[in-house]
Formats: structure tokens, C-alpha cells, sequence
């Protein structure tokens, strides 16, 4: 099917949570389209056009706050 992404396999999600820095990397990457959507602004420019960009202050702000969710998770 198109547009279908694979899940992230569970013992990486595990090592994410568990602080292995490559595992992390992983699962950051996953999100980074969806990060990058989220982080999408509008911009008029003088003439009235519209533009779309990336605000790379939120970007950074959203991985940070995945990473550190991850970080804080505990898995019973």
C-alpha cells in the first residue's frame, strides 16, 4: 500500500526508552516527517504571497520533547 510506514520494531522502542543514543537516533528519524509537518508555518512575503517553511525552533522543541518522553517512559 503507498504511504504506509513500517512500525518501529519493539526491542528498538525498548533501547530508546532504555537510553541507547543509536536506538534514540532511530526513533527520531521515524518521526521526522511528522515533526516536520507539525513544525510547518505559513509566511507572506511583502507582496501578499504566501510561503510555507519550517519554524526550526518548534522542530527542535518537538524532538526534544520526544526524546525526553522517551527518556522518562517505564515500561512495567
Amino acid at each position: 500500500m503507498a504511504g504506509r510506514v513500517k512500525p518501529i520494531p519493539v526491542p528498538v522502542i525498548l533501547a530508546a526508552v532504555n537510553g541507547d543514543e543509536d536506538a534514540l537516533a532511530a526513533v527520531v528519524a521515524h518521526y521526522q516527517k511528522y515533526i516536520r509537518a507539525l513544525a510547518t508555518r505559513p509566511l507572506k512575503d511583502e507582496y501578499g504571497n504566501t510561503y510555507l517553511y519550517v519554524d526550526e525552533d518548534m522542530r527542535l522543541r518537538l524532538e526534544t520533547k520526544l526524546i525526553t518522553k522517551l527518556l522518562t517512559f517505564r515500561v512495567n
